[in-house]
């Protein structure tokens, strides 16, 4: 009988600790305005008996604090490293982050993290460059090197000739086939299938996040700097691609960069309005995206950029920019930034 109050003994004091975490984040959730004095005893209260408590109970307590409009920067910068699975509501949802400390979660953990940030029903500015900025300091996984095959050595002994020529034979059918082998690869990858991205310029996931949740709020201006970002490119391309009423210009883009198909046709459908009526049961959106062939989309977006990095020269363009403010005392707006936010306000 002992034997078995001691193995009860462990789960009921996870449960205690269970309750008693609950309790006091009801406590929290009570206090309309928290004092500085109560904040701060919630932060030391309740890390402890986080750890402590099941992982459940950790679910739920997240999901409660994420209603909070107050919360202890300790607290919201611990929650917010925690595994996304139970970060995550608190994340998407919680009022009470600091913009400083969603950067900070931003910058520690990886991109599921990254994703809830950005499912956020507003982000500041600060947020959105930071996210942005994110990518260029991550680094670049290296594409697999093709393995090269080293011929064996035919090991020398006392054979007759007729063996050694056989030998020598041998080797070269196998280095024969080695170069065909590698021939065959190399040709394979001209011929790439569409999911096969190796060497192509791709979205990475922030990115791709980015620009589904810019065009879902209608943000041209955002979604302009993140398709700059993702294009290795100047702002002025992206603009000019976005300035393609027909939204063909930016299909080509977003089919190069490897978005997936059915957030695409959500962002043509979310800046061209024209683009979301129905077709033969789908979207205009979906016809022009399903007709575009993806080396085509390649060719045609690396040729945009080759054309932007000889015609677009920013420290020219920051040099007259200078020499006008000095000379003129105002800088000339130019008029892409106008017909931007014309865009902006048609869509909406």
């Amino acid at each position: 009988m002992r034997d078995r109050f001691r193995d009860l003994e462990g789960p009921l004091a996870v449960r205690k600790k269970d309750v008693v975490l609950m309790a006091t984040v009801s406590s929290f959730e009570s206090l309309s305005h928290p004092t500085r004095s109560e904040l701060r005893q919630f932060a030391e209260l309740f890390t402890p008996l986080f750890q402590a408590s099941s992982d459940e109970a950790k679910r739920q307590a997240v999901a409660a604090l994420s209603q909070c409009p107050t919360m202890p920067a300790a607290v919201a910068l611990f929650i917010g490293n925690q595994p996304i699975e139970i970060a995550a509501p608190f994340l998407a949802a919680s009022k009470a982050i600091a913009d400083d400390t969603l950067i900070t979660i931003a910058r520690m953990q990886g991109a599921a993290h990254v994703k809830a940030i950005v499912s956020r029903d507003s982000l500041s500015p600060k947020v959105i460059d930071a996210l942005v900025a994110l990518r260029q300091t991550q680094p670049r996984p290296a594409p697999p090197a093709v393995p090269i095959t080293e011929s064996e050595a035919v090991p020398l002994s006392p054979a007759s000739a007729e063996s050694e020529a056989e030998a020598l034979e041998e080797q070269r059918i196998a280095n024969e086939e080695a170069l065909r082998e590698r021939i065959l690869d190399l040709a394979g990858h001209l011929g790439r299938k569409d999911e096969d991205r190796l060497g192509l310029r791709t979205l990475t996931d922030i990115q791709e996040a980015l620009l589904v949740r810019f065009a879902r709020s209608r943000e041209a201006n955002h979604f302009a700097t993140a398709l700059a970002d993702a294009l290795s490119a100047s702002r002025w391309l992206a603009e000019r691609i976005m300035l393609d009423l027909s939204g063909q210009q930016l299909a080509t883009t977003l089919t190069s960069l490897g978005m997936g198909f059915l957030d695409a046709v959500f962002v043509l459908e979310r800046f061209y309005p024209h683009l979301a009526e129905q077709q033969h049961n789908v979207t205009r959106a979906w016809m022009a995206l399903d007709a575009l062939d993806p080396e085509e989309c390649h060719e045609r977006v690396e040729a945009w950029r080759r054309a932007d990095r000889y015609t677009y020269k920013p420290e020219a363009a920051a040099t007259t920019a200078l020499a006008e403010t000095e000379s003129h005392r105002f800088v000339r707006q130019a008029p892409v930034q106008r017909d931007m936010r014309v865009l902006g306000r048609r869509s909406r």
